[in-house]
């Protein structure tokens, strides 16, 4: 058995942040990522920041990543076990890992789960057909390995991720054949899409894929366009050559672990899919256990850094690493937090936010009858 006083289960932006916060109040923690490295998302966002100084405006998220690695690295309090999945928490409240080829076991006090979002998927007729990525697949290999995904790619989804990913495949020598958008308007900011649209890449709202084209692999997609209701227009069809479609259709939160330890989750699509009920300190209805980031609802990455730190900080707080400025850091965190989520998207965000905040909710666990 490994004991600690915080685990932290996802070296993201926000598990990250969250360790660091816990570590400078002198607490041991222990962070568990199943990939290679710390960074999560971060390591393969080459372009720059919006926002303001705070926001870390300016600056490439690898280069976030970078920065959150070595403070990580200058604290000998936390430790850190990449290559390690979270299996399950038990009711004894132990988490079970799989780290160097062994089954490990880790108690701690507080944990933080940082578990980030995994990608939406499309149905279409054959989405299964060597060449349809995700576009996260899509700057993996790109911007962490130098691997080209194909040579002409048809974006769906002109989200930020949609727009961002469509320019650093152009970046790359990638023909960007079109970008389509089932919404009757580009979802993603306005810098973004004129990028893209000087490139000479078309942006086709309320437009869907009807089906990719290939027998062995995809050669092309039939697109179609939308009515009002969202229904495919008969006769509107037209054919796109390509040899890679690329989905860029939103995120949905990887809640899984959260049900297993019976924190209660709802259903909350201004939030990107299930996510737990908790307070204004990310704490959920389990006393010892704590959210940030992407798992707790889809938001840009600073958002996510600012939750862990709250998280970070209040977790600590009650095992009795404190301080007499607490309270005022944990107040600036917040309303930092409360800027940044100004505007008509962060609106929508802190309606989703009010849904699920612990001792205001009223409703059904979607998921109490797996109890």
């Amino acid at each position: 058995m490994i004991n600690t006083d915080i685990l932290v289960i996802g070296g993201g932006p926000a598990g990250m942040t969250a360790a660091i916060k816990a570590s400078e109040s002198g607490a041991q923690v222990i962070i568990i990522e199943r990939y290679h490295e710390l960074g999560g998302q971060l390591i393969k966002q080459t372009h720059r920041f919006f926002g303001s100084k705070k926001e870390q405006a300016g600056i490439r998220g690898i280069s976030i990543a970078q920065e959150l690695t070595e403070k990580i690295e200058n604290h000998s309090n936390i430790r850190v076990m990449t290559e390690a999945t979270a299996e399950g928490y038990y009711e004894d409240e132990v988490v079970t890992i799989s780290h160097e080829n062994k089954f490990k076991k880790i108690k701690a006090k507080k944990v933080i789960i940082a578990t980030g979002a995994s990608e939406n998927m499309l149905a279409f007729e054959n989405n299964d057909l060597p060449g349809v990525y995700g576009a996260g697949a899509v700057q993996t290999l790109m911007n962490l390995y130098g691997i080209l995904p194909g040579e002409k790619v048809i974006m769906v989804g002109a989200g930020n991720i949609g727009l961002i990913v469509s320019y650093q495949l152009l970046q790359a020598g990638v023909d960007v054949e079109a970008v389509i958008e089932a919404a009757p308007k580009i979802g993603g900011y306005l810098v973004h899409a004129s990028k893209i649209r000087r490139a000479g890449v078309p942006i086709y709202t309320s437009h869907s894929i009807k089906k990719a084209i290939g027998e062995n692999s995809v050669q092309g997609a039939e697109v179609v366009e939308l009515n009002d209701n969202w229904e495919m227009k008969v006769g509107t069809e037209k054919v796109i050559e390509a040899d890679i479609i690329c989905l860029a259709v939103g995120l949905n939160p990887l809640s899984d672990l959260l049900i297993q330890a019976e924190c209660e989750v709802v259903y909350t699509p201004e939030l990107g899919g299930d996510v737990p009920i908790r307070d204004e300190n990310l704490k959920t209805t389990k006393d010892h256990i704590f959210v940030a980031g992407d798992v707790a609802g889809i938001e840009e990455a600073t958002a996510a850094m600012l939750e862990g730190e709250i998280a970070g900080l209040k977790a600590v707080s009650e095992i009795g690493y404190s301080n007499e400025n607490i309270f005022e850091e944990l107040n600036r965190l917040k309303t930092e937090l409360n800027k940044l989520r100004s505007g008509p998207v962060g609106k929508v965000i802190k309606n989703g936010i009010e849904k699920v905040r612990r001792g205001n909710y009223v409703g059904k666990n979607r998921y109490s009858h797996l109890r």
